[in-house]
């Protein structure tokens, strides 16, 4: 191999290195974040940390992650951008979990199955309840009295207005 190609092949080899370690970085960037005891939920003002059950976040792609006491103010947040993170907008977030209610992990919320309309309360009184599946959704409903399945995309201030 000449010196040029090898010098090449040293940096075609060291750009690799660098855009992977780009491209893991971003991926972490959006895993899932445990809150401190200091995380504020930025709507109610109550301290996230105490109520684990009922955990959601969002994370921004430069790294701001965002903690709420459950999907009702994590969604209130969100159609709300402008009031709550002003200068930020949907498409600077990287990811959006919610804790699942069967399974007590965060999933995406965007994939979730919500159930309104419950007699399950959370921290801040009715609340969206997150599924990992819609037949999950539906047993939760049967079982719990909720009035409707939504989807991510399908709740709306009004949702969260009747809640409230």
């Amino acid at each position: 191999m000449s010196h040029r190609r090898k010098a090449n092949f040293i940096r075609g080899a060291a750009l690799g290195a660098v855009l992977l370690a780009i491209a893991t970085g971003l991926a972490q960037a959006s895993d899932p974040v445990k809150p401190a005891t200091k995380d504020k939920c930025p709507v109610c003002g109550m301290f996230v940390y105490k109520y684990p059950d009922w955990l959601a976040e969002i994370i921004f792609k430069d790294g701001t992650v965002v903690f709420f006491d459950g999907a009702k103010d994590m969604m209130k947040y969100y159609l709300n951008l402008k009031k709550y993170s002003p200068g930020k907008s949907i498409r600077d977030i990287a990811a959006i979990y919610v804790n699942e209610y069967y399974e007590m992990k965060l999933i995406d919320a965007r994939k979730a199955f919500f159930v309104t309309g419950s007699d399950v309360y959370g921290p801040m009184g009715h609340e969206l309840l997150p599924l990992n599946t819609q037949e999950d959704a539906r047993a939760f409903m049967i079982d719990h009295r909720g009035k409707k399945v939504l989807r991510f995309e399908e709740i709306t201030p009004a949702v969260i207005l009747k809640l409230d």
